[in-house]
């Protein structure tokens, strides 16, 4: 590294910082808050900006909390996005910082975001090594699919009222090595897609099933006649997912019901993809369920677009972070993640980067109850923010 590099953020400046991020995250970590529901996240989030001196603008599309600091006299802007939300899963860690909230955890790591930007936040007050202005953008409601939080504070002005060139964020990821950092330009997570499939027959005894319209029957053969649209429609070299996660019919063995329901999440990574499977979906269902004589509903919405990473950015995150990690601790390309973000919606508005970081081997996945976050990887996220802004906004 050349010794204009290392000017800018080194790992070891955020090790004073270790104990606190620890503390704060493991304080959010007991108190977890739904979607639509941080109140308590984003009041620590906005006290602790204010008392470093960022200017703090609260209640931006529900609970988001932008904290904003101008820098010498350069005229480019940075925005940074940590998530606050939790989800409503019963947690079963055993940790004596676990939720205090029945059926409420911090099961994706969001407390561990929110705690590294907090800590690049700190940071950056105290050094003020850059010149510009940096947004950081503490969202709300990640978790929520329909109407989320990138989409409510983009509505409610985000990008005009806290203009940015570009913007960034990232995702811890279990079964990568903690600390390192991964990037890919392009498609980077799909869209995920959802369907409500509502299957009308003619109910009747279990004992005269000929005199009915049986919605069981024609279930079962539906959830394996659905697994043909992929095999069969997408071409092989795409990616594509339908998964049946939920199927509901009946409540006795002698008794066929009217209807069942079933609940499907779709994913993809092309936009020309997404339209075939949900064309596909609606005729294959369609026609399926009238061939047996019965009717359907499908309730077919749109959720998350792709995540697309901007070459540019995602080149610059990449080099900045191989300064800071070393190019060994650097995964490049990132293979494509077949979850989904609503980061999209940013991206969607402006260049940036979602990118990935390793959270450890051997623990439990995201949305599992045994999940927690490693505390070993704030240092390295606060500092990759803080020499991301620095580099951005070099003066």
């Amino acid at each position: 590294m050349n010794a204009r590099l290392k000017c800018f953020c080194q790992l070891a400046d955020l090790s004073g910082s270790a104990e606190w991020m620890t503390q704060t995250r493991r304080q959010i970590h007991q108190h977890p808050e739904l979607s639509f529901n941080e109140e308590q996240t984003a009041a620590l989030v906005a006290q602790n900006l204010q008392s470093w001196g960022w200017q703090v603008t609260q209640g931006v599309g529900g609970h988001g909390v932008v904290g904003t600091m101008t820098c010498g006299s350069g005229t480019k802007s940075i925005a940074l996005r940590a998530d606050m939300d939790a989800l409503p899963i019963q947690e079963t860690t055993g940790k004596p910082y676990a939720s205090r909230h029945d059926g409420v955890m911090h099961a994706c790591g969001h407390d561990g975001h929110t705690a590294i930007l907090l800590g690049a936040a700190q940071h950056l007050a105290k050094t003020r090594q850059f010149s510009g202005t940096v947004h950081l953008v503490f969202q709300p409601a990640e978790e929520a699919g329909k109407g989320s939080g990138a989409q409510r504070m983009i509505e409610d002005g985000l990008f005009e009222r806290f203009p940015c060139d570009a913007i960034f964020g990232l995702h811890n990821t279990p079964g990568y090595p903690a600390g390192h950092l991964g990037f890919g330009s392009g498609a980077f997570m799909c869209a995920s897609d959802s369907a409500r499939i509502t299957i009308r027959g003619r109910g009747g005894h279990a004992a005269r099933p000929h005199q009915t319209v049986d919605p069981i029957l024609i279930a079962g053969s539906l959830v394996m006649a659905l697994q043909s649209v992929v095999s069969r429609n997408i071409d092989p070299r795409s990616t594509a997912i339908v998964t049946i996660g939920a199927l509901h019919a009946g409540s006795a063995s002698n008794v066929i019901p009217d209807s069942a329901t079933m609940a499907l999440s779709i994913r993809s990574f092309d936009a020309e993809v997404r339209d075939r499977l949900e064309a596909r979906i609606k005729a294959l269902v369609t026609s399926h369920v009238e061939g047996y004589g019965g009717t359907v509903t499908i309730d077919y919405e749109r959720g998350y677009p792709v995540v697309v990473n901007s070459e540019a950015e995602t080149e610059f995150a990449r080099q900045v972070a191989e300064e800071l990690v070393g190019p060994q601790k650097v995964i490049a390309p990132f293979p494509p993640v077949t979850g989904s973000e609503d980061f999209a919606y940013y991206l969607q508005k402006k260049p940036g980067c979602f990118l990935r970081l390793g959270n450890g081997e051997g623990g439990a996945m995201l949305h599992n109850p045994n999940y927690d976050f490693n505390d070993e990887v704030l240092t390295v996220g606060a500092a990759y923010w803080t020499r991301l802004v620095e580099r951005y906004l070099e003066a």
